[in-house]
């Protein structure tokens, strides 16, 4: 009799950390006042801050990226 294999496998690849919290602290701006800049709703805006999004939603992401004079890669990291 031949061993049962899983159908899924689980593997640990890392996370993806969103640090737009730390980058608004650091310039001043609260979450309200970004929303407003980059014309994004609030609840929006409070998500990233938390890291707490599904997906990422490209235009968000270079709105955020435009206002705050960064890069993608200042605000999502990767982490192994």
């Amino acid at each position: 009799m031949s061993e049962i294999k899983p159908v899924v496998t689980f593997c640990e690849y890392g996370k993806v950390k969103i640090n737009l919290r730390s980058i608004i602290d650091a310039k001043g701006i609260t979450k309200n006042k970004l929303a407003k800049m980059t014309g994004t709703r609030f609840e929006v805006v409070s998500k990233w801050c938390s890291g707490d999004i599904e997906r990422i939603d490209a235009d968000v992401l270079a709105r955020f990226c435009y206002v705050l004079d960064c890069d993608v890669c200042d605000i999502i990291k990767y982490e192994a």
